[in-house]
């Protein structure tokens, strides 16, 4: 047999097995060089590159500041989570966490820049002692007053920053006295004044009209600290005289939520005697700064004197940054209405709660 013979019949000798071992692995001739298609999973088990869905736990949880003091009016230190009893609309609620440790402040310095005559002068020279009451946690801003309010400084942690705005910055004030013109000016006789025996009579008091948009002031220093961290006590540190005009943008109920909203206290220091000695007067005819300040948890002061009030101002920044905090998770909250009252109790007697009024469900911090 010739040699291209021999290489014929080993070449057929060749294909003969190959036919034979595919028929024999079950795969038809001339589908060796076809590309297989992936196969499909059964649909009853999970895809590997699919991630289960993440499991969330939403928690609303409503946190209130407590400040106590004593008949004398002193802050009260040394109280335990079973000193505390919390309601929410009558209902009492499970004290979920408790804290008495000093948290640092995100403050807004709100000084009245139109204050009457009679009180710039000490205000004035208290003012730089304001720096005083705030540590190197404290984050503080500075804003100013009359009609529109004004930040002279915003947020910082630089206290020397601080004490150096409010060292440069200059009160105005208005007149408080009585101002006579063709309306309030006595009868005249060809222009000239009548005489009488009694002198000149006024025929009623003109004084000058408050532009103090206080309500608007309030609301501006409330969204500069909507925010700042919940791990922060939020304060607005008010002096002001109280006076208020009817020309604000905002209502006081709508700045009053504003606040609660942002959890946000007012500490006033009122520059006139309006603050009823005790929060059981408040009932009646209270002024604004006391409405504001004991609706949002925060608390109310009077001073004249330029050494009360330096007094005073650590006495604030003492007071907000050691309150007790208290947080629970609303139970039988009604859901058909968003506002929920608010009351603290402490079991010792002789003592005195000082909390915020409420809170808004639609506002309530939402965790996970």
């Amino acid at each position: 047999m010739t040699y291209a013979a021999r290489k014929r019949d080993t070449l057929m000798t060749r294909s003969i097995l190959s036919v034979a071992l595919l028929l024999l692995l079950g795969v038809p001739v001339g589908a060796q060089s076809q590309a297989q298609p992936p196969a499909t999973p059964p649909q009853d088990l999970p895809q590997r590159s699919q991630n289960p869905p993440p499991i969330i736990s939403r928690t609303e949880t409503v946190v209130v500041p407590a400040t106590i003091k004593d008949s004398k009016g002193q802050l009260v230190a040394g109280l335990e989570k079973g000193d505390f009893r919390i309601f929410s609309d009558g209902v009492e609620q499970i004290i979920s966490r408790f804290s008495s440790d000093a948290v640092p402040l995100s403050a807004v310095v709100l000084i009245d820049d139109d204050l009457p005559e009679r009180a710039v002068a000490d205000v004035q020279k208290s003012l730089v002692t304001i720096a005083a009451g705030f540590g190197p946690r404290d984050e503080v801003a500075f804003v100013k007053f009359d009609q529109y309010p004004t930040t002279v400084f915003d947020f910082s942690f630089n206290n020397d920053q601080l004490f150096t705005q409010l060292k440069r910055f200059e009160l105005n004030s208005h007149p408080t006295q009585i101002i006579a013109d063709a309306t309030t000016g006595p009868p005249t006789i060809n222009g000239q004044p009548l005489p009488t025996a009694t002198g000149i009579p006024l025929h009623g008091a003109k004084r000058p009209q408050s532009t103090n948009s206080l309500d608007d002031a309030l609301y501006a220093a409330g969204d500069m600290l909507k925010t700042r961290g919940r791990d922060r006590r939020k304060i607005i540190f008010l002096v002001s005289d109280g006076s208020n005009s009817r020309n604000n943008h905002h209502t006081f109920e709508e700045t009053l939520r504003s606040l609660l909203v942002a959890d946000v206290s007012v500490y006033s220091i009122s520059t006139t005697r309006s603050v009823p000695v005790a929060r059981s007067l408040l009932q009646h005819g209270e002024s604004e700064l006391n409405k504001y300040a004991y609706g949002t948890g925060g608390d109310a002061f009077f001073a004249s004197k330029a050494e009360d009030l330096e007094r005073l101002y650590s006495d604030v920044t003492e007071q907000a940054r050691n309150e007790y905090t208290l947080t629970f998770s609303p139970q039988e909250a009604d859901r058909t209405k968003d506002f929920h009252s608010i009351e603290v109790r402490v079991e010792r007697p002789g003592l005195s709660v000082i909390a915020r009024d409420g809170y808004y469900q639609s506002a309530i911090a939402v965790g996970r």
